[in-house]
Order: C-alpha cells, then structure tokens, then sequence
C-alpha cells in the first residue's frame, strides 16, 4: 500500500483504539473502604452494578442495539517519539458493530480505509488496494480489547473477573474505579463518573509475550452528547506508555442511519474510485 509516513502513522492511530461506558447504586460506607479488603463476591457485585449504571447513562438498549453509526469530525495524530502533532485532518467514519469500520479523511474524503474483520482495503492516490496486513492484525486485535466490544459482548464471558478499584479524582471528577480481566490476562480499568455515570478513563493493561513487559493503553472521553439516544463523548484521546497517540474532536454523530454490510467491501471502494472519475485497475 502506497502512503506517506504522517498517513501511515495516522491509520495506525485509527486502529489502537476503542469506545464506550458504565456506574453504580447505592456507594454507602463502602466507599470510604479499602477495595481490596472487601470480599470477592461483593466487589464483583459492586462492580456489576457499577457497569449497569454506566450502561444505562449511555442509553441502555439504544446503546447496547446500535446497528450502524456515521460520525464527522477531525483526528490529529501525534509522533511515537516526539510527541509532535504528526498529522491533523478532517474525517468522515462509518462504524458497524462489531468489526466493519470506514474513514474517509481530508477536505475531498478521498483517501479512504476500509477494515472488515480480518479484511481490509484502501484508496489513495494508486486506487484501490489491499489494505496493510499489520494495520488488519492491529485492528483485530484492537477490537476484542475495544471498550464497544467489552461492554456489548464481553461481560458474559466465562472467566472474566471482576473487582471493585475504589473511588477517587480522575480529569477533576468524582469516580469509581472497576477492574476487569479475562483470561488471557489483559486487565480493563474504567473510571465511572458518580454523578453521570459515564466513563471518563478507559486503561488497558498487556504484557508483552516475550519480554513480559506491561503496555497500558489510556483512552480518555469528555464533552458528551445525546446523539439518537446514545451517549457520545465527543472528544476522545488516547495515549500509550504516557505517550500521546491521537485526539478526536466529534462535531457530529448519527446512529442507526441505514448503513449496510456492502459499505465496507472492496466493491464500494472501487465504486467511489470510479465516482472520482478514475478508472479500475
């Protein structure tokens, strides 16, 4: 795949990632408590409680039966060194739980990517071509660890372990802290507002395979909106090890507009190729 450095970090950037939310009932005198004093199976069903607060605040079963989403904005993407603005541009992004996601980005959307589970394609200035293998496996792997993921489809899963963090100060916010793990080891914190009941800070934890060092991923949402029924932070930021890795500014998001499946094929990008007034390879 053919594209500039600045363009290649940026889709990287788009690929780390992830969104979403949760809160609680009844905090009581166990707030001021030691988290880790308190029993097992009443830390879990704190925590529990907590996620379906947060649930609930993000629009309950419009959040949790959204089919599509289209949202505008701007991305910037900061370089893994120097923590310098890398790149910074307009986009259009299309979204189909649990593994479709589209961004066209620039003043003409015409630079384009396209990932499908374990498919992807792009247009740039060539046309269209088969999307970068490590780009495809980064976003795999993303999403099972994305915050949409885990509060949509993960909570049930066998073996995942749930447990009370305490409360405490994120962003200048009253917050209750849960943690989750599965079990391949990764561990999920979120900081839930107490009085919103959404998420401010969303930190994963990894190890890596080899060397067994820990990688934390921080996602951070503020500005959030009713969009359709769905509580939409419209300002999101991400950092890995302390490092600065992109910030999104949403102006605006629609969901449930009517997107299909056949939005995300190589098909309907050589179709806007040709809209562009170019011809197929």
């Amino acid at each position: 795949m053919r594209m500039k450095n600045s363009l290649w970090r940026l889709r990287l950037a788009t690929v780390l990632g992830a969104m979403a939310v949760f809160a609680l009932n009844g905090a009581g005198s166990v707030s001021a408590q030691n988290p880790d004093t308190i029993p097992a199976e009443a830390s879990a069903a704190r925590t529990k409680a907590i996620l379906q607060q947060m649930l609930g605040a993000l629009g309950g079963t419009n959040y949790l039966n959204v089919h599509d989403s289209e949202c505008v904005g701007r991305l910037a993407q900061f370089g893994p060194f120097t923590g310098e603005l890398g790149a910074d541009a307009p986009f259009h992004e299309f979204r189909m739980p649990p593994d479709k996601l589209r961004r066209e980005v620039g003043k003409k959307q015409n630079i384009i990517d396209v990932y499908n589970g374990n498919q992807g394609w792009s247009i740039d200035k060539g046309g269209v071509e088969d999307g970068n293998a490590v780009a495809i496996a980064s976003f795999q792997a993303g999403l099972k660890m994305s915050f949409d993921v885990l509060i949509r489809s993960r909570l049930a899963e066998s073996g995942m372990y749930f447990h009370y963090g305490g409360d405490d100060v994120v962003d200048l916010r009253q917050v209750d802290w849960v943690q989750l793990e599965d079990t391949d080891g990764h561990m999920y914190r979120i900081a839930v507002e107490k009085s919103t009941h959404l998420p401010v800070r969303f930190v994963i934890t990894t190890r890596n395979p080899r060397t067994n060092e820990p990688t934390e991923d921080i996602t951070r949402y503020s500005n959030w909106h009713a969009q359709d029924g769905v509580a939409t932070p419209f300002q999101v930021s991400r950092e890995r090890d302390g490092k600065r890795v992109s910030q999104i500014f949403y102006e605006s998001c629609k969901y449930n507009s009517g997107v299909t499946a056949d939005f995300f094929t190589r098909a309907a990008l050589e179709k806007r190729w040709a809209d562009m007034g170019h011809k197929s390879k």
